[in-house]
């Protein structure tokens, strides 16, 4: 009979076991007290999927406004280069039309004076 626990010792390790048992109960509920509630998670969760989604669409506003600025650079690059094009040729045209004048000018005086 020496193996037989006593009612005495049962008890105490009955009461031990309700204290653990408490003590687990009181650990989980103060870590469930940390934890954020379904609804409060939903609306959070909702809040951010519509904050995602309206920050993806003014990235794509962005990048189609960024993309029209492109084309629209690019235009006026090629119509700068085009002015500048047609200024050097106005420049050109406007020096080589008078010497030519000149030389007109002089081989119509050499070959008057030849002729004559």
């Amino acid at each position: 009979m020496s193996d037989e626990l006593s009612v005495g010792e049962i008890g105490r390790t009955v009461v031990a076991l309700r204290q653990e048992v408490q003590a687990m109960g009181q650990g989980i509920n103060a870590r469930l007290d940390k934890m954020v509630s379904t609804e409060v998670y939903s609306l959070q969760s909702a809040y951010t999927d519509q904050r995602i989604s309206d920050l993806s669409q003014e990235v794509q506003k962005e990048r189609d406004a960024r993309g029209v600025l492109e084309r629209e650079f690019e235009a006026h690059q090629l119509a700068d280069r085009d002015r500048r094009e047609r200024e050097r040729q106005a420049r050109l045209y406007q020096m080589v039309v008078p010497v030519l004048m000149g030389l007109l000018a002089s081989a119509i005086s050499v070959w008057a004076v030849v002729a004559k």
